[in-house]
């Protein structure tokens, strides 16, 4: 059972993350590599963190989750020519990367912290798939927006 529900999960991520192809291979590529530098680079830093350092964010996460949610939301119905649908769209995408980046740090830390205690001689053995299923829609998300800020042509490079 537990098979078939991540195949489900797998499933459904990749529904969601396939319209990205659409913006074409050397801007997907491009933005998985700046994924994998953002997510190498702020793993590394919150395993190298002193400990616990990240695990008091949880609170401000949570709100800032709330924040980007409504922004999200509020992005659909307000068109992004008019300056209030723009910061709306601004703060989903450019807020969203922050957060995301934030609760990848939040994760990693939590991971670390529950692996070190967690019990050797206990009746249920740690299970580090379902532990870094938080750090694996972390770097999703984060993909999403660098595809998404590739794509508005940030740069505006001639």
């Amino acid at each position: 059972s537990k098979q078939l529900a991540w195949m489900l999960h797998s499933a459904v991520v990749g529904g969601i993350v396939a319209p990205l192809t659409m913006l074409g291979g050397p801007l997907l590529v491009r933005a998985a590599w700046y994924t994998a530098g953002v997510v190498g680079g702020l793993s590394a830093l919150a395993m190298c963190a002193p400990s616990e350092k990240f695990l008091n964010m949880g609170g401000p996460l949570a709100i800032g989750l709330g924040v980007v949610f409504v922004s999200s939301l509020g992005s659909m119905f307000l068109p992004p020519t008019t300056s209030l649908g723009a910061g709306l769209y601004s703060i989903s995408i450019y807020g969203g990367l922050v957060l995301f980046s934030m609760f990848l740090l939040y994760d990693t830390q939590k991971v670390i912290k529950r692996a070190e205690n967690h019990p050797v001689y206990s009746a249920q053995k740690f299970d580090p798939i379902n532990a870094c299923m938080g750090i694996y829609m972390d770097t999703i998300n984060i993909f999403i927006r660098i595809a998404t800020i590739l794509a508005g042509g940030g740069g505006r490079r001639k």
